[in-house]
């Protein structure tokens, strides 16, 4: 057995889901001084997920394989530097290093969360893998220089209401008995610009003093979808109002972008007008207008862990 400073590397590999989010609700209340923005919002994972294998080794070093168009192999992917970030705070950057490989299955710069879902499931995972014993908040203080979506998939949360830049998180209820359509269109939207085309107003700080606690309280339903960058992609990229449309007249119970877009989902309730077999012959037939970027998924999403013997 292979030790060093309490940390055990010689249980090797360990195989994970990173699991995708929505945003059901995103408020944008100010720009801070660090460049980041204010949030309120409401954010599920889905059982639609890339998957992670972390491989411990015995020298120093961290590399990176992934076979997805656009995706980087190297130290400017989020994965690669949440693994950095991990031995750093472990003190064995010198000595131990790991061998990551990444199966994208979300879509990139879709506003489905991904990279920021690779990064929070790769602390978490060399968490398990060296038998470190950092705390979710440890995991979580981790996360916070990574990005902003990055902490809430450092923990085992499923759904939260997350305000500061979404680190400062309260678990609520997941979706029940809902099943999910994603439309990505296949184009790639920037975070950086869509917050920075974004006007803020007085009406998202109103929103922040008077609605915060029933943000939490209530049971989220439909009617609460709303996101303050919506109108910012659509105004330029208006084929995602087509896609909402389109999910309308489906059967959707309620539509929405996605973070900064453009991948649209559609929410399919038990209690909706179209049902589970019907829902996947709709997806088969929007695949021949949107090509492979059309899932179906459903709500949950707790990363999986299983350890390799």
């Amino acid at each position: 057995m292979d030790n060093v400073a309490g940390y055990d590397v010689s249980s090797g590999t360990i195989k994970l889901r990173a699991p995708a989010k929505v945003n059901l609700t995103l408020h944008v209340l100010r720009r801070r001084a660090d460049g980041y923005h204010e949030l309120l919002t409401r954010m599920q994972k889905l059982d639609l997920s890339d998957e992670i294998t972390l491989v411990a080794r015995n020298q120093p070093g961290i590399s990176l394989t992934c076979r997805a168009n656009g995706v980087p192999e190297d130290e400017s992917n989020l994965a690669w530097k949440a693994a950095a970030a991990f031995l750093k705070e472990m003190s064995t950057t010198n000595r131990y290093g790991v061998d990551i490989g990444l199966v994208k299955k979300i879509p990139v710069a879709a506003g489905l969360g991904g990279g920021s879902s690779d990064a929070g499931t790769i602390l978490k995972g060399l968490n398990i893998l060296f038998k470190a014993g950092y705390s979710e908040q440890q995991l979580v203080e981790m996360a916070k220089p990574l990005g902003a979506d990055v902490p809430f998939f450092a923990t085992d949360y499923n759904a939260v209401v997350a305000t500061g830049i979404g680190e400062k998180m309260t678990a609520v209820e997941s979706l029940a008995g809902c099943r999910l359509i994603l439309i990505n269109p296949g184009f790639f939207v920037s975070a950086g610009w869509a917050y920075e085309n974004y006007t803020l107003t007085r009406a998202g700080k109103t929103f922040k003093k008077i609605c915060f606690q029933k943000t939490i309280d209530k049971a989220f339903q439909c009617s609460d979808l709303h996101n303050d960058l919506e109108d910012v992609t659509v105004k330029h990229y208006p084929i995602i109002a087509e896609i909402k449309n389109e999910l309308r007249d489906a059967g959707a119970t309620g539509v929405l972008m996605s973070g900064s877009g453009p991948t649209v989902f559609g929410i399919f309730c038990n209690s909706g007008r179209i049902g589970g077999y019907e829902l996947d012959g709709l997806a088969a037939g929007l695949r021949s207008r949107y090509g492979d970027n059309v899932f179906v998924t459903s709500v949950n999403g707790k990363t999986d862990v299983s350890l390799l013997k």
